[in-house]
């Protein structure tokens, strides 16, 4: 008996296969699938298309289907955002349609590719077939190099109908064509967003890439715009959602309750003049305990975020997200809604706050003792800034610090000299990094910039807070709950050996298989002060460090010369320490908003996403300083400024000025009439038949040529008598033509 033919598919039987198996819609898995044969294969065939052309399906990867307005079996996407559950979201790489995409959730299970928010991955696409949901689950098939179709730009139009868009990137050196129909209310000078236009034509204008503007941001000429391009490029939030703000704005202001009373030691917070939150507060006194003579008691007490942060919440949400903090020379993206980051988490003086404290004993040589963490309620005795605490230690007091002078500030400087002992025992890392300070004007112009003064009491503060975050990192591991480290690892092989080869060059013993600590690295910088060497051992020695991160695996922090070691004192700027008062919540029992579960379950994805926000910020603040000295220094052309030498390529020279901290740029083309070459193992440029040399870490003087606050860029040339006559060799050689080469044949 012949086997039955089975029924020629319908169009929308199609749609659904192709939908619930998107992995198998190529024209011969279809005809597979509803096992067409003979004549009826071109029959389908004519199908296909007519459904193509119709609008019904789309082609996609490798000569499969897609229904239209779904996505396609394989694709590539960025990674956007991440949702209450602290899964990752993305959305296709390129998104031509006016409505918004379908949803992408990344596959909670795939570590392996280690990807958070602002990366791009190839992904295979299958439905989410979870009840309640829809869209797509993405399961990552390859994490992609970041080469976004979306950048920053400044657009210039010279007619009607024609505009180009010059990108803020300096490393980006193309230029975009914008026709009239994409310029999105854009006008000349404004700051745009722009994508790259899919196209494989050339334009009849040079080698402009189409693109158009998705959105605008104001006029270039807006000093406000300067930080605006870091935050936009480095896909800062800056906009709270709707949930997240109501429930700051539902926030109640502290009760005692069943917390630890505080209010009567006269706990203070010691920050910088400009601060406007005030995250940790400071105590100290010397033990009266007769086994510990010679010892101390210090309290540091940390605002309680967690009490308003919860778990899940939508505050928790977008403090997730954010990471951290962001700081700019003209605003503070913050990572709480002001009303919680500046008013109820903040200690201010005299009002009543939560705090998540930390009692710690040290014996007579700076060794802990013990420790104790208590939840309580505190009341600030004193706002002070930097300079008043400092100032009241040197003598000088005011009506602010004198009634406190003996009580509190004495005894804070008696410990930290105790605290001082176990830091020279444990011998952390040395290592001065000069910091500049940008002072703006009303405008939003920079009125000054200055160097920050590194005072006894920022000393004080920082270690207090060293001490409260080995208690916070010792706590969780020893109650066995998890806990997201802070780790800085010692230096790569690969980073010693150049470290070793240059100080060679030096004429300087670095020896080879030695155990690396700290203080090998403080001997060498010792070893060089007061040495023409010293800049440049310093720098190379920075550069040989590891950067530190977040891990839930312990490897210690090597700078700081630690074997454990965690953020517990910033829940206000840093989302890894509010995960560490939850741990000690959970850990010891102080309350029910302690670590949850979903909060475990995504401990690793959660601490390479915070170092993925920390390190954008930190990439969006640099860029924002570099475009605001480029600002400033764009009134000072042919000025010639005193800096240093901070690095060398084969095409040039890097410089930081001395007295701004700006760093340019001098091309190797301008060094004169020589070859000069580049010597990697050196760090240093050279000239062939000059001599003539110029390497990491000297002095030396330049004239500004060229400073675009646009992208942040200064161009530089160097003053240099030998290099004078070099370059005067080379413009006498202008005036004479080479004869012209005589063509063949």
């Amino acid at each position: 008996m012949a086997k039955e033919k089975a029924p020629f598919p319908e169009p929308q039987q199609i749609l659904e296969f192709i939908r619930q198996n998107p992995s198998r819609s190529s024209k011969r898995e279809i005809t597979r699938a509803f096992q067409v044969k003979d004549e009826d294969k071109i029959r389908l065939k004519k199908l296909l298309r007519k459904m193509t052309t119709e609008g019904q399906l789309e082609k996609s990867h490798k000569s499969k289907m897609h229904v239209s307005g779904d996505l396609p079996s394989v694709l590539v996407v960025n990674i956007n955002d991440i949702d209450k559950h602290g899964d990752l979201l993305a959305r296709p790489d390129v998104w031509q349609n006016k409505q918004d995409p379908p949803k992408i959730l990344m596959f909670a299970h795939d570590k392996s590719n280690k990807l958070a928010v602002g990366d791009k991955a190839l992904v295979r696409l299958n439905p989410n077939h979870n009840k309640g949901e829809s869209g797509y689950i993405a399961k990552v098939i390859k994490k992609l190099e970041q080469q976004s179709s979306q950048f920053m730009g400044i657009f210039k139009s010279d007619d009607e109908n024609i505009a180009f868009v010059n990108p803020t990137d300096k490393k980006d050196r193309n230029h975009y064509l914008i026709a009239k129909n994409d310029w999105n209310g854009a006008k000349d000078g404004t700051l745009v967003l722009i994508q790259i236009k899919p196209s494989n034509q050339r334009s009849r204008h040079g080698q402009a890439k189409p693109a158009k503007v998705l959105k605008c941001f104001g006029s270039i000429d807006d000093a406000r715009s300067i930080s605006l391009i870091a935050i936009i490029s480095q896909g800062i939030p800056t906009e709270f959602s709707d949930g997240a703000l109501l429930e700051a704005q539902k926030s109640q202001p502290p009760k005692l309750g069943s917390r630890t009373d505080l209010r009567h030691i006269p706990l203070i917070t010691v920050d910088p003049s400009d601060a406007r939150d005030h995250d940790d507060a400071i105590w100290a006194e010397m033990d009266d305990s007769p086994k510990n003579q010679g010892g101390c008691h210090i309290i540091i007490a940390i605002a309680d975020v967690a009490e308003y942060v919860k778990p899940g919440s939508d505050l928790d949400i977008d403090a997730r997200k954010r990471g951290n903090s962001t700081y700019f020379p003209d605003r503070v993206v913050p990572m709480l809604p002001e009303s919680l980051s500046n008013g109820l988490c903040s200690l201010h003086e005299g009002e009543d706050r939560y705090t998540m404290a930390v009692h710690i004993w040290f014996n007579k040589d700076g060794k802990k003792i013990k420790h104790q963490f208590v939840r309580g309620l505190m009341k600030s005795a004193a706002s002070l800034s930097y300079e008043e605490f400092q100032s009241a230690k040197d003598g000088v007091s005011s009506e602010r610090t004198a009634p406190i002078l003996e009580t509190v500030i004495k005894p804070l400087y008696q410990a930290y000299d105790i605290l001082q002992k176990g830091r020279a025992h444990r011998e952390p890392l040395e290592l001065f990094v000069p910091e500049k300070k940008i002072n703006l004007d009303q405008q939003g112009n920079i009125s000054s910039i200055v160097n920050r003064i590194s005072l006894s009491a920022h000393k004080l503060v920082e270690e207090f807070m060293i001490q409260a975050n080995v208690a916070a990192a010792e706590e969780l591991e020893a109650k066995n709950t998890p806990c997201i480290y802070r780790i800085h690892e010692q230096p790569s092989l690969d980073k010693l050996e150049t470290l070793r080869l240059f100080m060679k060059s030096l004429d300087y013993n670095f020896a080879k298989g030695q155990v690396i600590k700290p203080k090998i690295f403080n001997n060498l910088l010792k070893t060089v002060k007061g040495t023409p060497q010293e800049n440049v051992v310093g720098t190379i020695i920075l550069r040989t460090q590891m950067q530190a991160k977040y891990s839930p695996d312990n490897h210690g922090h090597f700078g700081l010369s630690l074997t454990r070691y965690g953020h517990f004192t910033s829940p206000i700027r840093r989302y890894a320490d509010i995960l560490i008062h939850r741990g000690l919540i959970k850990a010891l029992k102080l309350g029910n908003d302690g670590l949850s579960k979903n909060d475990i379950e995504h401990l690793y994805d959660t601490a390479e996403h915070i170092s993925t926000t920390e390190r954008n910020s930190m990439i969006a603040e640099r860029n924002s300083i570099e475009r605001y000295v480029a600002h400033y220094m764009s009134k000072k052309i042919d000025e010639i400024f005193e800096g240093k030498i901070n690095g060398a390529i084969g095409a040039g020279l890097f410089i930081t000025l001395y007295d701004t901290g700006g760093e340019g740029f001098i091309p190797i083309s301008t060094l004169g009439n020589d070859y000069f070459h580049y010597d990697k193992e050196h760090q240093l440029i050279k000239g062939e038949h000059s001599g003539l040399t110029y390497q990491l870490g000297d002095s030396v003087n330049v004239r500004l040529k060229e400073a675009n606050p646009i992208t942040g860029g200064l161009i530089f040339e160097l003053i240099d008598e030998q290099l004078s006559k070099l370059q005067g060799r080379k413009n006498a050689g202008k005036k004479h033509r080479r004869p012209t080469r005589r063509k063949r044949g």
